[in-house]
């Protein structure tokens, strides 16, 4: 399965689970915190609906934006661009959206 192929459907049965991802100084496990819809694509026909992600993952390391593998069960190793958002109570946020 590929990037392109997968909705929102895919990743919110995975909500509240935790993924490992890889980076360049090992494995982290991160955590799907959303999974929301950000509205039709208008007038494109046949295109999946936009969604975004967002996952929460420990203060250290701090990932930079980039591409990580994530390891969701059931879709196999993903790259997926990541931008870090910020930090709340239990860690650093990260977002990546699928338009």
């Amino acid at each position: 399965m590929t990037l392109a192929d997968l909705t929102h459907g895919d990743f919110e049965k995975h909500l509240n689970r935790k993924v490992p991802v890889r980076h360049e100084a090992g494995e982290t496990e991160m955590e799907l915190v959303e999974c929301r819809k950000l509205g039709p694509r208008a007038g494109v026909p046949g295109m999946r609906e936009p969604f975004a992600l967002l996952v929460r993952g420990p203060m250290k390391p701090l990932l930079p934006q980039g591409v990580y593998e994530f390891r969701f069960d059931g879709l196999g190793p993903l790259e997926i661009l990541i931008v870090p958002v910020g930090p709340d109570e239990l860690g650093m946020r990260y977002e990546a959206i699928f338009a």
